[in-house]
């Protein structure tokens, strides 16, 4: 059954887009992925998320940061994924990244893309390699460890060709090939002084990186579906066209079996 959505494209006009979802069955639908994020209907991303879910047969459920409590584990444990969204600052950083935390320890399935995949490293890194000053340049740019910091050339609207990690998840979502080409909307990145601090010796790989060796996406050795970019995969979706990273993340969700009971949060 074909979908027909009106989204605004850019920021300036709607466009109407036909969906023919990759699953079409009601069961496929039970298929809930909470998204981390603070939602606004001019961000590209956020009006190509749930349109690339619907593609893959799933369905987003918004959660903003501010209503992220003490207990995330019980407001995310029905969900059968976790994906944390672009667009940062987030209204609660701390709620993010216990909802990333959450995923990790859980091993519930995770993609992070952008903001996420920033806030992705400032969990691990804080959590697992004791980088207990580990922070985002943007939301505290006189923090000690800035392990996410400007880009020396924003990526607004750009397109890199990146290469992937041969054997890694992402290479595997994108068919085995080595090379692909993705679009951004970011200014920050990871900070290259720190790689040696959180990418060795432990079970965090980076998984994608630009051709001067930058990274720009990474995954978590043991756990079922931990990834995370700093591009933005779902954006394929607003030209009706399945984001394979996206149906990799769905997949992984459906063999997670985690397709109980939500609550939606405002």
């Amino acid at each position: 059954m074909a979908i027909l959505i009106s989204v605004c494209f850019r920021g300036f006009h709607r466009k109407e887009i036909t969906l023919k979802p990759r699953y079409s069955s009601l069961m496929d639908l039970s298929t809930k992925v909470a998204l981390i994020g603070d939602f606004h209907e001019s961000v590209i991303a956020h009006q190509a998320i749930p349109v690339a879910l619907r593609l893959c047969g799933a369905e987003g459920v918004w959660m903003h940061t501010a209503s992220l409590g003490g207990d995330v584990a019980s407001q995310l444990s029905g969900f059968a994924g976790v994906w944390c969204v672009p667009a940062s600052p987030y209204a609660n950083m701390q709620g993010a990244l216990d909802a990333i935390r959450y995923a990790r320890e859980s091993k519930r399935p995770f993609l992070g893309t952008c903001g996420g995949f920033q806030h992705a490293i400032i969990e691990y890194a804080r959590n697992v390699c004791g980088m207990r000053g580990a922070d985002h340049a943007e939301s505290n740019p006189e923090g000690n460890a800035l392990l996410i910091a400007p880009l020396v050339c924003p990526l607004v609207e750009q397109t890199e060709e990146l290469l992937l990690e041969a054997g890694s998840i992402v290479s595997q979502a994108y068919g085995g090939i080595e090379r692909i080409r993705e679009t951004y909307h970011c200014s920050f990145g990871f900070n290259p002084d720190f790689e040696a601090q959180v990418f060795t010796g432990g079970p965090l790989r980076a998984s994608v990186r630009y051709a001067n060796g930058e990274i720009r996406g990474m995954e978590l050795r043991g756990h079922p579906f931990y990834v995370a970019t700093l591009f933005q995969p779902e954006r394929r979706a607003l030209e009706g066209i399945v984001p394979p990273l996206v149906r990799a993340f769905v997949e992984a969700c459906r063999r997670g079996g985690y397709c109980g009971s939500f609550s939606s949060q405002a």
